[in-house]
């Protein structure tokens, strides 16, 4: 019988990833590996299979000594450990099948890979077995079409333990409707939304439960409304299973800012068992908005059409998550100022902010090729990869995001937990999306959260949940849950901003090295340079640091470059 291991590469950490915020729940990854796990079910039966989370357990040798064949799927922000885990497979002798969003995107530039299955696999993947099998793999194989996903199978999440996760996942439609310029799902998923039936949501769900999963589900559709029709008949058949079991899942998903304008749907998702709902709100500013093609976030006939939008979805029942983005063209040196007040007067707790980039293949890239505005710079794992030149001059949006970020964030959390009071404020309650929890397990995670926090964090605190104990004590276990994301929030923000001000600091050092008039002065104030910039790495804490940071070989490369314009092989020696 054929082993097949599967391997999920790491994410560095992230907003979203939530890692630190999942240290105090016991939990090691926030979302398991939807993809590879629908592949897994696309295997026939004459397979052996196993699947290794990196975000969840490392990769042994044991593992690959075990299988015949490693299968691989990876977004962008994984691409460092996918290079570990090939470059492993290629010592040890086992070949490599990569697939997932980044292949799809990036296979030219992806080295000791045997075989990219790439794009949507439904069509091609039985295919590439057959030849496998028959000693005549091809090296690329890619989808005609977008496929049928009513042919999806469900996946096979029984390879996982489900006790790892903070949420499942499971996907409704691909696709979306709008042309968003920077944004690379309409150039992977297409702009025809294609849904599964009610009955294979269904089935899913029904998957999980089986399996003894009660709690959060996301629906990962790129945009859950972008088939409206389809969402409106699948979202009676959800809330019929859920009503039946008592609502075990709450839901979250994506969708545009229109859902605002949709309340038979809104009412329809609360029926469901949605309590959240991520939107890309990107920015306040409507000429950004309608320069990089996001029309749909913007109303000429409502002023502050957004912030209205969050209000009234809010109203509704349903928490909103927004995502905000620095770097637009049309911004200028007020638009930090304006996220920030947005951010707090809407009252999005959870709001990360990143710094644009242009992603090959959309066609915002395109734009920026035919401009010569790109730049050359890899592939970023931190929330400040700039790979084109902004309009903005590069300092002042620099400073400004760091501003931006340490203001939403700030040290004392109280601008956070401002915002999380501001939600419950404005927050219809829903009876069924409130789950109950006993005394017990309230103050359970009260304390878990309260022994991470700084003290500088405890004040705000504490007076946070004395609040939301006294004027909605039906959120208090949603307050502790907020108030652990804030943590990893302000936690993630210093992270980024530490990585960033270091690599920025050898990039300046350099410059200012290649500035000197003698060889003395050259080699003095490399020594100079040598011993500041290991001081700065070594005042960067090990709370900041992660596996792929690059601190290491961006301060190797500084030592090496100095030992090069001096010629002195010492200043090439690792000192740390």
């Amino acid at each position: 019988m054929p082993t097949a291991l599967l391997v999920y590469p790491e994410h560095p950490p992230t907003y979203w990833g939530a890692d630190h915020a999942l240290e105090m729940s016991g939990v090691k990854a926030a979302h398991p590996p939807l993809g590879l796990l629908t592949v897994a079910a696309m295997f026939p039966a004459s397979y052996e299979l196993r699947v290794v989370d990196m975000n969840v357990s490392d990769l042994h040798d044991a593992d690959l000594e075990w299988a015949d064949l490693v299968f691989t799927s990876t977004m962008i922000t994984q691409h460092v450990s996918l290079r570990a885990v090939v470059e492993r497979c290629n010592r040890a002798g086992v070949p490599v099948v990569a697939g997932g969003p980044h292949p799809t995107t990036f296979h030219e530039e992806i080295g000791g890979v045997d075989h990219f299955v790439l794009d949507e696999v439904e069509e091609t993947f039985a295919e590439f077995l057959r030849d496998l099998e028959s000693g005549t793999a091809k090296r690329l194989y890619r989808e005609a079409r977008k496929p049928d996903v009513n042919r999806t199978p469900v996946p096979r999440f029984d390879l996982i333990d489900i006790e790892n996760y903070a949420m499942m996942s499971v996907q409704f439609s691909r696709g979306c409707p709008f042309d968003c310029e920077f944004c690379d799902i309409i150039k992977l998923y297409g702009r025809v939304p294609r849904t599964k039936s009610p009955e294979q949501v269904v089935e899913e769900l029904d998957s999980l439960y089986r399996l003894g999963w009660r709690g959060p589900v996301f629906l990962v559709d790129d945009n859950f409304i972008g088939n409206k029709r389809d969402a409106l008949e699948l979202l009676p058949a959800i809330a019929g299973w859920q009503k039946a079991r008592g609502y075990p899942f709450t839901l979250i998903t994506e969708a545009s800012a229109n859902l605002a304008l949709m309340d038979a749907m809104m009412d329809a998702m609360i029926e469901a068992g949605f309590d959240s709902v991520f939107v890309g709100i990107e920015t306040p500013n409507p000429r950004a908005l309608l320069k990089t093609k996001k029309q749909q976030n913007t109303n000429e006939t409502q002023e502050n059409y957004l912030y209205h939008a969050v209000r009234k979805i809010r109203q509704r029942g349903m928490q909103v998550q927004g995502g905000f983005i620095l770097g637009l063209d049309s911004d200028d040196e007020g638009v930090f100022d304006a996220q920030i007040d947005f951010i707090q007067e809407t009252g999005i707790p959870v709001a990360p902010i990143y710094l644009l980039t242009a992603v090959k293949g959309t066609d915002m890239y395109e734009r920026m090729k035919s401009e010569g505005r790109l730049l050359e710079a890899p592939l970023g794992t931190n929330a400040m990869p700039l790979n084109f030149k902004t309009e903005l001059e590069y300092g002042t949006l620099i400073d400004g995001y760091k501003r931006v970020i340490a203001t939403l964030y700030d040290p004392t959390l109280e601008n956070y937990f401002s915002r999380c009071l501001t939600l419950f404020r404005h927050l219809k309650p829903v009876r069924h999306l409130r789950k109950p929890r006993s005394r017990t397990e309230i103050d359970a995670a009260f304390m878990a959260v309260r022994s991470r926090l700084s003290a500088r964090q405890l004040p705000a605190y504490s007076k946070f949940v004395a609040k939301v104990s006294k004027d909605y004590p039906d959120m208090l276990s949603d307050a502790i849950y907020l108030a652990a994301m804030g943590y990893h929030f302000e936690k993630i923000s210093r992270q980024q901003i530490a990585i960033h001000d270091f690599l920025g600091f050898l990039r300046s050092e350099l410059e200012m090295l290649q500035e000197a008039v003698s060889e003395e002065e050259n080699r003095t104030r490399s020594q100079t340079s040598l011993e500041r910039a290991q001081s700065l790495y070594r005042s960067i804490s090990d709370e900041h640091r992660y596996r792929e940071d690059g601190l290491d070989e961006a301060l190797q490369s500084f030592r090496y470059t100095v030992a090069a314009w001096t010629g002195d092989p010492a200043h090439s020696v690792t000192t740390s």
